[in-house]
């Protein structure tokens, strides 16, 4: 049976399947590759703010859930229990999204986690916005983190930015004109997760006053 540990749902439009960027599609395959793997792995992804670390993180989940294993996903940039770390050790798949979040106390949890699954079949990975090394973590857990495999996600273009952005749309059977995107990318932000955001609260503006995305409503609704 399907098991999952995380105090919050997982965005089910966050897939390996979906993630984008040709450089990480060697990450891509060497995550997809690990739910055949009969050994324990520790994998370190690193990368800019909206680089899709936790994008990756919870595809990892969604394709383990889909393989029958446990999982525990837990995102530290999220306000989190100070012992949701204890007795994880029994999950096939344990997803640690933004390491840089974590307290002392679920520092040396994660130091415990680690000398641990290296004696199991379970994938622990691990998110960070930088090398382990310039992390501000105990001086024993970024040795550990340094011994992980790690991956870099390259910085999103615009381009690839639209391209995520208009997968949601779609999934969500909406329209919206291309200008909407320049002037969101131009008047509001290049950042990724403050645009999914805003597609967020415009779907639900044009959903309440049963009109089209335009851009009176995007003034409107984020004041740009």
């Amino acid at each position: 049976m399907n098991q999952l540990t995380l105090p919050f749902a997982l965005n089910s439009k966050m897939l390996l399947s979906n993630f984008i960027g040709t450089k990480n599609r060697q990450i891509v395959e060497f995550l997809s590759n690990l739910l055949t793997l009969k050994t324990s792995s520790v994998v370190y992804i690193y990368g800019e703010k909206s680089s899709g670390k936790t994008h990756l993180l919870q595809g990892c989940a969604f394709a383990a859930l889909e393989k029958s294993y446990s999982v525990a996903y837990l995102d530290f940039a999220q306000t989190l229990p100070s012992d949701v770390l204890h007795n994880l050790d029994d999950n096939n798949w344990i997803c640690i999204d933004n390491v840089g979040f974590l307290t002392p106390n679920q520092q040396q949890n994660l130091f415990d986690i680690y000398n641990h699954v290296a004696n199991t079949t379970t994938k622990l990975i691990i998110s960070g916005n930088v090398i382990p090394a310039e992390l501000n973590l105990l001086n024993d857990l970024k040795t550990r983190l340094s011994l992980a495999t790690p991956f870099h996600l390259e910085t999103l273009s615009d381009v690839s930015k639209k391209h995520i952005i208009e997968q949601q749309i779609n999934a969500r059977n909406l329209k919206i004109e291309s200008k909407i995107y320049d002037y969101l990318f131009k008047h509001y932000s290049r950042d990724l997760s403050y645009l999914l955001s805003a597609i967020n609260q415009l779907d639900k503006a044009s959903l309440q006053q049963k009109s089209n995305i335009t851009i009176p409503l995007v003034k409107q609704i984020l004041g740009v």
